[in-house]
């Protein structure tokens, strides 16, 4: 028993100083918080990494026993299997998708890491997802919202995925409205939808195809506000 309790102790300090060297690399900061993969039923492991085979569920849908989230002043690590990715909120693409797991299918941020590749953080996948959810989110618009509205004063046109704002407008590849008609913008039913001129329009696009949904919806909420105190 001792032995194999040891061999965990080890291979957690080994796993931390990778965590640690990575996280330095990437410049992250500070670490602020862990969450780690909740316990799996025994067999469960194996079964689902060969359903996700099956259906291609994408890589890191299903969590290693031993993964682990953590997050830092300016970016977080998600270590799963022998993969350790680094992700910095400045830089980095958030979307949300629908993942394979072993409790069947959930939601999943899905960020762009500092090389370039995928690290999916399925819900359920690490402990506590109402906290690190939310607050990957908001570290993110944090991070990118002041450069996106300073680049709209300037005259920039900024792209989210079929979407696109401006300083004056919004608007998607079929529509466009100025910020003085636009009341709201929210995510109905997995879709846009707007709220101008007194009644809803549902926009064919689509919340889980959308780059950085959360800092669209910041930039929104702040221009369809400045554009009713204009009024």
């Amino acid at each position: 028993m001792n032995g194999a309790a040891d061999d965990r102790e080890r291979a957690e300090e080994l796993l931390l100083a990778r965590i640690s060297a990575t996280a330095g690399l990437a410049r992250l900061g500070r670490r602020r918080v862990t969450y780690r993969a909740p316990p799996t039923e025994p067999g469960r492991w194996t079964a689902t990494v060969r359903v996700r085979r099956l259906l291609w569920a994408g890589p890191g849908a299903a969590m290693s026993p031993g993964a682990r989230l953590d997050l830092y002043e300016h970016g977080l690590t998600a270590a799963v299997g022998r993969r350790i990715h680094a992700v910095r909120f400045d830089a980095t693409v958030v979307r949300r998708r629908t993942v394979l797991t072993s409790r069947g299918l959930t939601g999943a941020l899905v960020l762009v890491d500092v090389h370039g590749e995928r690290a999916v953080l399925p819900c359920g996948g690490f402990g506590r997802p109402h906290e690190w959810w939310p607050g990957i989110c908001r570290a993110v618009v944090a991070a990118q919202a002041p450069r996106a509205l300073a680049a709209l004063r300037q005259g920039a046109r900024l792209a989210f995925g079929p979407l696109w704002v401006t300083a004056d407008a919004v608007g998607s590849a079929r529509t466009s409205l100025r910020w003085t008609q636009v009341q709201r913008i929210e995510v109905r039913g997995g879709f846009v939808a707007v709220r101008a001129d007194g009644r809803w329009q549902v926009w064919a696009t689509a919340a889980s195809g959308i780059p950085n949904l959360c800092v669209f919806q910041a930039l929104t909420e702040h221009l369809a506000g400045a554009g009713r105190n204009d009024d």
